[in-house]
């Protein structure tokens, strides 16, 4: 094993500064299973010193001008972009992303929302709404709120980086961004961009801690007064515990939780386009994204044509020298492990792929692709979500059947609908209680 001293060591900044604690965790690869370089573990008290900061900078960020607010992240995100390649080594190093989810889809999908959101800035505004009364007028004013509040996931670090500061630094706002501890040196290296180039110190500060304490952190920032809003990206069990620690403190929190992805392959699909588009969707980022695809649906007078366009498609890749999918750690892998083997004893069937823990190629955590059939509804493949290589396979009788699966469980962020008639593909749509 590599020693840990040697390693490079992924800072905090507060108020402008990098600053190593005294405690740090190892952040392990899972393309090769050890330590890739070590983060400092924040206390409770270096988080509420990253909210004063982030207070005290709002006083003055808070009265900026709109456009010196928006040339700033123009320039943040020129610089993210010189610096492509760096941040995709540094996500695909931290979670074992492929080169072309990192390289090509990640990085310049946050760069692009960057962009996107600086070029709103100069258009958020209120208004003069007409009054009742004679004599009388009134003036909406959309004004920031304060210090905001950003706990991050680590499956897509650039773009959750950016959409939990950007927004909030866009409108006056100042932020304490929290990172996974999976992935520090990805929200370290998007912060860094934007004090590169000229966001006031305090305005933008990164966190990153040890999972054991995450709780009385993220608990103690809540509670501090000079935090106004929080914004949560996650899964749906620390997500209730965040929003009844905002509900506690009467502050307002914005989510985006688990998904239980539904795919429909209506008799009309165009059945070519609609495996590649199940492919992509389940199995793009290890199937480790939010929306990912994890429930096939398809309807009985088209499943044996699906069934081998399918197969076909998974035998091409097989012959592929390409290493198995990568898991970002080995607790995932043994969860979904157990995920499969509960589904398999009560019942289910492989339609493509190798279910044994020893079937991955390539070293480090991996997981060889691997879609299910015949799974039992009240198992965990079918009720929550995977976030892995992994995928369930049903076949339905009719649409009426397919909307009901998908409207089942108590996820809706996602579905997609395959069909040739735009009228009932939109029909459809309407009635899944996703989005």
């Amino acid at each position: 094993m590599q020693n840990t001293r040697q390693l490079v060591d992924v800072p905090l900044i507060i108020d402008g500064r990098q600053l190593t604690a005294s405690s740090k965790f190892d952040v392990v690869s899972p393309e090769t299973g050890q330590p890739c370089w070590t983060a400092s573990s924040a206390t409770t008290e270096d988080a509420l010193k990253a909210v004063e900061a982030a207070s005290t900078a709002y006083v003055l960020w808070s009265r900026t001008k709109p456009i010196a607010r928006r040339d700033i992240l123009l320039k943040a995100a020129e610089l993210i972009e010189s610096r492509l390649d760096e941040h995709a080594t540094f996500m695909r190093t931290e979670m074992g992303s492929d080169v072309g989810t990192s390289q090509h889809f990640v990085v310049p999908l946050a760069i692009r929302m960057l962009r996107d959101i600086a070029s709103r800035i100069a258009a958020v505004c209120g208004n003069v709404p007409v009054v009742e009364g004679e004599g009388q007028s009134a003036i909406v004013l959309k004004e920031p709120m304060g210090v905001v509040l950003s706990i991050g996931p680590w499956n897509a670090p650039a773009v959750f980086a950016i959409r939990g500061a950007a927004s909030a630094l866009a409108t006056g706002n100042t932020v304490v961004l929290k990172s996974s501890e999976h992935s520090p040196r990805s929200y370290w290296a998007i912060a860094q961009a934007f004090l590169d180039a000229g966001l006031p110190a305090g305005c933008l500060n990164v966190l990153s801690c040890r999972r054991d304490d995450a709780a009385a952190i993220v608990n103690a920032m809540i509670e501090h007064s000079a935090v106004k809003k929080i914004n949560f990206t996650g899964s749906a069990a620390i997500g209730r515990k965040v929003a009844k620690a905002c509900g506690g403190n009467l502050k307002p929190c914005l989510m985006e939780l688990g998904g239980k992805n539904s795919a429909i392959i209506c008799t009309d699909a165009n059945i070519k386009m609609a495996v590649q588009s199940v492919l992509a969707g389940s199995f793009i980022g290890s199937g480790q994204i939010c929306m990912s695809t994890d429930r096939i649906l398809v309807h009985s007078a088209i499943a044996p044509q699906f069934l081998a366009e399918l197969k076909a498609a998974f035998s091409a890749n097989a012959n592929s020298s390409q290493p198995s999918p990568t898991l970002v750690s080995s607790a995932s892998k043994a969860r979904v492990q157990s995920v499969v083997s509960e589904a398999l004893s009560s019942g289910a069937q492989p339609v493509y792929g190798d279910a044994s823990s020893e079937s991955s190629k390539g070293t480090g955590i991996r997981m060889t692709p691997l879609i299910l059939d015949n799974v039992n509804e009240e198992t965990a493949l079918w009720q929550d979500e995977n976030f892995a290589s992994l995928a369930a396979f049903k076949i339905v009788k009719d649409d009426e059947e397919a909307i009901n699966a998908t409207n089942k469980t108590g996820y809706g962020l996602s579905a997609s609908v395959f069909t040739e008639d735009l009228r009932k593909g939109f029909a459809i749509a309407k009635r899944l209680e996703t989005g």
